[in-house]
């Protein structure tokens, strides 16, 4: 295969850019609309949470933590005929989302309930006092009080899932992982290939700067 330069590879890198932003921008939407789901259920089902169930904890607690044993590698291979069965293929950005969702929801979900703790059981009793029902205590007091919190760890959830998605490159997800492996690995192009180095740590450090920014302004506003 012919050495390009990084400015032939240009083009290719924009497009590869496109479908990473394509797959963790949708995986990373489902998993905070699921992982906040499952970690609110966690919290309320805890021992000491608004509606103990030691059944539910449990189960989702072990269904979870098996989830995030899983080597992400590992994760992608055994839900390819599931993904295929989803969407239509295994290969590609789109097929790509599912096992990012997965591999990512159990993460956000621990860090929602660890953030849901952190919520001063003062501000509960006040809710509970004054009649809120559960889903108002969630919904006025919970989620408002650890939004600093979740917004966090939606960075954090935010950056790993743009780690994961260079991964799926490797096994045909497309993306800045696929390009640096075809244009720079394969090749023997060193310029390429620390050129997708370089742009993956610039997204990563806009994206954390961003998540910091916003949490900062936030206790700022509280303090």
């Amino acid at each position: 295969m012919r050495k390009v330069s990084w400015l032939e590879a240009l083009p290719e890198l924009m497009e590869s850019l496109g479908q990473t932003a394509w797959m963790v921008g949708w995986s990373f939407l489902i998993v905070v609309v699921l992982g906040l789901t499952v970690g609110v259920i966690l919290r309320l089902a805890s021992p000491d949470g608004l509606r103990p169930n030691p059944l539910v904890y449990q189960s989702v607690g072990i269904v979870v933590n098996l989830a995030r044993s899983l080597p992400f590698l590992i994760l992608m291979i055994a839900l390819i005929s599931f993904t295929r069965w989803l969407v239509g293929t295994a290969y590609g950005a789109t097929a790509a989302i599912v096992p990012l969702a997965v591999g990512a929801i159990p993460f956000y979900a621990r860090v929602v309930e660890s953030a849901l703790r952190e919520v001063s059981p003062g501000k509960i009793e006040a809710a509970q006092v004054m009649g809120a029902n559960t889903w108002q205590v969630v919904r006025k007091v919970l989620l408002p009080e650890s939004l600093p919190g979740l917004i966090s760890g939606a960075t954090l959830t935010l950056v790993t899932l743009i780690g994961y998605s260079t991964m799926a490159g490797a096994i045909g997800g497309g993306g800045v992982g696929d390009f640096a492996i075809r244009y720079g690995y394969q090749r023997f192009n060193g310029e390429v290939l620390l050129m997708a180095v370089v742009v993956l740590i610039i997204i990563v450090q806009l994206v954390q700067s961003i998540g910091d920014a916003i949490v900062n302004r936030m206790a700022y506003r509280r303090g």
